[in-house]
């Protein structure tokens, strides 16, 4: 294990891998991830299936054995199967972790993000067709996911919230975890059990907002992580709160902050600047390999990277405003258009399974 993504570890970063497929699993690439590299939990998202299920052989047999179910049904097996293995793979991660990491998340159909009831009745029934104890049920973190959240969290589910971009979406989010706690308590939930992160999006605003500065403006690539900064500083003060505290001493588990989207788009950044400026005790960096590779072989650590920047962090998006960049009406497209992008990657998974098995 390379020294600096042990020392992200050490510093409160569990490391997870933004990818998996079949192959990982058939070739151990994904055990070597663990054994050799620190990550401790995997990501998926409905682009990862789509490149995963359309770009390799090792599913098509499958597929064809399973043509007398709907499509819907096929890529329900298919993706179920590939997490459920990788749930056994890191069950080993997630007892010594004490419940906390060894985590694999799986979503919800991207169609249903503007639907909560569909939300929830799928998001019980992937909890219960997989039966693991380390899975994660995504969720978009839209205004009719929210009460998703809050339902799954209350049915005793635990929760990956995806695809946030705001500081203002981030605060309903904990406030609907908080309320699913409360919720899961009053329906005699062991809350010991329930774990959340909640996925907050950074590569996706720089490019947005540095399409807006000016070439040569200071303020390029400044916006994702003073965002982010911000978020954790809401983190903290949140776990302090007394409506924490109370759920707390019931023994509730804080919803981690994840930071998602790490892989840098301009070439011109540092690969590594989404993982080594976004370090605090109590975060998830979910990573693509080349990100992680990266970070393995050029990082440089800075220790706590985050808790000091809370003052700069501000200055940075006060300086923002003042080039009459809305930073929330960037937020909120995004919010959109990452729902769109996943639902767009879904359609041409069924698409290519569709091919698979001559329907």
């Amino acid at each position: 294990m390379s020294d600096c993504l042990k020392q992200i570890s050490s510093a409160g970063v569990s490391i997870w891998l933004d990818d998996l497929s079949r192959a990982r699993l058939a070739d151990a690439s994904l055990k070597k991830l663990i054994d050799q590299d620190s990550v401790v939990g995997v990501t998926t998202n409905p682009s990862i299936f789509n490149n995963a299920i359309s770009n390799s052989d090792l599913y098509a047999s499958d597929i064809k054995s399973m043509a007398h179910l709907s499509i819907d049904e096929i890529i329900t097996e298919l993706t179920c199967s590939d997490v459920s293995r990788a749930c056994d793979l890191f069950n080993e991660v997630f007892i010594k972790s004490n419940q906390i990491d060894g985590r694999i998340s799986i979503e919800v159909d991207p169609r249903f993000a503007r639907d909560t009831q569909s939300t929830i009745k799928q998001g019980k029934s992937l909890w219960q067709k997989i039966n693991k104890a380390n899975l994660l049920i995504k969720v978009p973190a839209t205004d009719q996911g929210l009460p998703a959240i809050t339902a799954l969290i209350g049915a005793g589910i635990s929760v990956n919230v995806t695809l946030i971009f705001s500081l203002d979406r981030y605060r309903q989010v904990l406030d609907a975890y908080t309320a699913g706690i409360e919720l899961a308590a009053t329906n005699n939930k062991a809350l010991q059990n329930i774990f959340s992160v909640a996925s907050f999006f950074i590569s996706r605003i720089d490019s947005e907002v540095d399409k807006l500065l000016a070439p040569d403006s200071y303020l390029r690539g400044k916006a994702a992580i003073a965002n982010a900064v911000l978020a954790y500083q809401y983190f903290e003060e949140f776990s302090r709160s007394a409506r924490w505290q109370k759920l707390q001493e019931l023994g509730a588990n804080l919803q981690r902050p994840l930071w998602a989207s790490t892989g840098v788009k301009d070439p011109a950044y540092d690969p590594t600047r989404y993982v080594m400026q976004l370090v605090a005790k109590n975060c998830v960096n979910t990573m693509p390999e080349a990100t992680l590779n990266e970070v393995k072989n050029n990082g440089i650590f800075l220790k706590d990277s985050i808790t000091s920047n809370y003052q700069s962090a501000k200055l940075t998006l006060a300086q923002l405003a003042n080039t009459q960049i809305d930073l929330d009406q960037i937020t909120k497209f995004l919010e959109v258009d990452g729902v769109s992008k996943f639902e767009k990657a879904w359609l041409e998974l069924i698409e290519s399974v569709k091919l698979t098995a001559g329907k």
